[in-house]
């Protein structure tokens, strides 16, 4: 008797065949799968919006301002195996952040070709001299840049910071003001230490900085040859616009963040009722209500 073809099952060779082509395919899904699950936990504290991302975040910007303060601090002191050492270690967690971001990218290529990854790299590279060479020590500068990339946290200081939705305008003003000094201090030290005995530390390069940023020129240090006049005047004209940025922010009236529904307008006075550049009527929300 002849059975129905739903009765029918597979018997010797080539059940086999079927249960070895079905093994595979179950490791196959292993490995992947928690592969996904990895990344996208990586996903969550980098981009997500759970209390655990924010505090990961704000972890991450705190790094980066001790990484700073930290370089500027030890340009004091002679360099000791425990400099080199604390070097080494913080190398390696820049290291673990640049992959881990560039592991959850969708656009790996794209990322890799932007002048902030080219920086992330120049600072894991500064960060191990002990192992590459001392010569990449000035290159630890541009680990500022990874400060003005945390702006990415804007969105939550807006949320969390009444303060900082007020004075938005004079705190980017500052920061901008500030890295700047930071960065023209570091270049002035690693160009001018070596061959220039009025610079021995950074306190020397700050000073000269900040003489020449506000243009008083008291004359006691001077960074000679061509070099040294090209830095000079890069640090007036650039130091003099941050400068005034500053002091337009500081003098200007406070304004605040609320998009028009109309025009898109972003800045409007905190006690606006309607928008100044098409006269759409505002519903800005006070402190008690953002």
């Amino acid at each position: 008797m002849i059975g129905c073809p739903h009765d029918q099952r597979p018997t010797g060779a080539t059940a086999s065949v079927t249960r070895a082509k079905a093994r595979p395919a179950n490791r196959t899904k292993t490995a992947p799968g928690r592969l996904a699950g990895f990344r996208g936990s990586l996903q969550q504290l980098y981009e997500g919006a759970t209390p655990a991302a924010y505090r990961f975040r704000y972890a991450l910007l705190a790094f980066d301002i001790g990484t700073i303060l930290f370089i500027v601090g030890t340009s004091f002191i002679a360099r000791e195996r425990w400099v080199e050492t604390c070097d080494i270690v913080f190398g390696l967690i820049i290291l673990i952040d640049f992959a881990a971001r560039l592991f959850i990218s969708d656009r790996r290529w794209r990322d890799l070709m932007h002048p902030a990854t080219w920086a992330d790299i120049a600072a894991i590279v500064s960060f191990l001299a002990p192992i590459v060479g001392e010569g990449a020590g000035f290159l630890r500068i541009l680990r500022t840049l990874r400060l003005l990339r945390s702006y990415r946290l804007l969105a939550q200081l807006r949320a969390d910071s009444g303060y900082f939705r007020r004075y938005e305008e004079v705190i980017f003003a500052v920061i901008n003001l500030a890295v700047f000094i930071y960065v023209m201090t570091a270049v002035v030290y690693e160009t001018q230490y070596p061959v220039n005995k009025e610079v021995a530390n950074y306190a020397d390069a700050l000073y000269f900085t900040v003489t020449a940023l506000t243009t008083t020129g008291f004359g006691d240090i001077t960074l000679p040859g061509t070099t040294g006049r090209l830095i000079t005047v890069a640090i007036m004209i650039f130091g003099v616009t941050l400068f005034f940025n500053l002091a337009r922010a500081l003098i200007s009236p406070n304004k605040v963040r609320f998009a028009c529904p109309d025009c898109g307008l972003q800045r409007h006075d905190a006690d606006a009722v309607h928008c100044k550049a098409c006269g759409r009527t505002l519903n800005i929300p006070d402190e008690g209500h953002v």
